[in-house]
């Protein structure tokens, strides 16, 4: 809902067309016009199209839609493909300014059409429930999917949120356009993805894609862009005995956009009951977290390799890292984890001397 609100104040008094476009029952489109739209004042024109193929659904759907008989705006429903409906969007040039693709399991099959019928500077509202192929628990399917090596990883939920971005920058610049991401997250489960598609790719915006790997035995990590590609450098096992795991391609630019989460948190803070104290804390973290650097450590993995009795305090850590002129922040994306440029014998270190503090 926050998201459509925010839309609604970008684009002034310019006209918006919104598409849900497997709405289920119906609830995010409801939200969308009964308190998105009354909040944000604007005389624009706003069009909302709801759609869900599933026949034994419409009943119900129809039912919970009929309070928007009476907002302001204009409402079209479908009974069709996802796929139909996005291809005919393009052929007629009509374009939507928000999307929203709830699909379930992977959502890549649609992300063409989705893009082509998406405006210039409009929001895709992407969901995943395909938690197995992008976090290296089914890497057969991770190719076929992604086209990517998906490996297993401290950081997983991360890991997947990349490699899904990494297949929509590849969609979005074969048409010539840029990618912009504004929020991603996950619980776990579902993995949940805001982006805007830019007129035009930024400069050196090609450099996002690459490769992160790991080393299967120390847990170092080194990541690389395509561009770039080179011999991976040695990792920090003693006699080189380690062995890289890569995964990729997937995006290595950031995650996040700070100053639209920012926007949105003021928003909230103007709209009362339009986000639970969850999800306030939710995008708190996503704001000081942009997600860069691209490497993620998991405390609990850290303190095991040092037999320490416990994580180290990732406020302390951070701290740390920071004072010895590396980048640090605990990551917005996965509990218990540090984001930072820090080689592994670095970071080993500044947890050794935590560690032994703490005694």
């Amino acid at each position: 809902m926050l998201m459509a609100a925010w839309q609604l104040r970008q684009r002034g008094e310019s006209p918006c067309r919104w598409l849900d476009l497997m709405a289920g029952c119906g609830i995010r489109s409801v939200r969308w016009g009964l308190e998105a739209l009354p909040a944000i004042r604007t005389s624009s024109a706003v069009t909302l199209t709801v759609n869900d193929a599933d026949a034994a659904r419409q009943l119900q759907l129809q039912r919970n839609l009929a309070p928007l008989r009476s907002a302001r705006l204009t409402l079209a429903c479908h009974q069709e493909p996802a796929e139909v409906l996005l291809r005919r969007a393009y052929l007629d040039q009509h374009h939507f300014d928000l999307i929203d693709l709830d699909a379930f399991g992977c959502p890549n099959g649609l992300l063409q059409a989705s893009l082509q019928a998406l405006a210039f500077d409009g929001v895709l509202l992407l969901a995943s429930t395909d938690g197995r192929s992008p976090t290296g628990h089914d890497r057969v399917a991770a190719v076929r999917k992604f086209a990517a090596a998906a490996r297993t990883h401290p950081a997983s939920w991360e890991v997947a949120l990349r490699l899904q971005l990494a297949v929509l920058a590849r969609e979005a610049w074969m048409l010539g356009r840029g990618l912009e991401p504004l929020a991603c997250f996950s619980d776990g489960r579902t993995f949940r993805l805001a982006v805007r598609m830019r007129r035009r790719l930024a400069d050196g915006e090609e450099q996002q894609l690459g490769l992160l790997a790991r080393c299967e035995r120390c847990g170092a990590q080194a990541m690389q862009p395509l561009l770039r590609l080179q011999g991976w450098p040695s990792c920090a096992c003693e006699g080189s005995q380690g062995r890289w795991a890569v995964t990729g391609p997937l995006w290595l630019g950031p995650l996040q956009s700070p100053a639209v989460i920012s926007e949105l948190l003021e928003l909230a803070d103007a709209l009362e009951h339009t986000l639970a104290k969850p999800g306030r804390r939710l995008l708190q973290r996503l704001q000081a977290d942009p997600g860069l650097p691209v490497c993620c450590w998991s405390t609990a993995e850290l303190a095991r390799r040092l037999q320490l009795q416990g994580p180290p305090s990732l406020i302390d850590l951070v701290g740390a890292l920071q004072a010895s002129g590396y980048q640090a922040c605990a990551s917005g994306v996965m509990a218990g984890q540090l984001r930072t440029d820090a080689p592994l014998d670095s970071l080993l270190q500044v947890c050794r001397h935590l560690g032994r503090k703490d005694r």
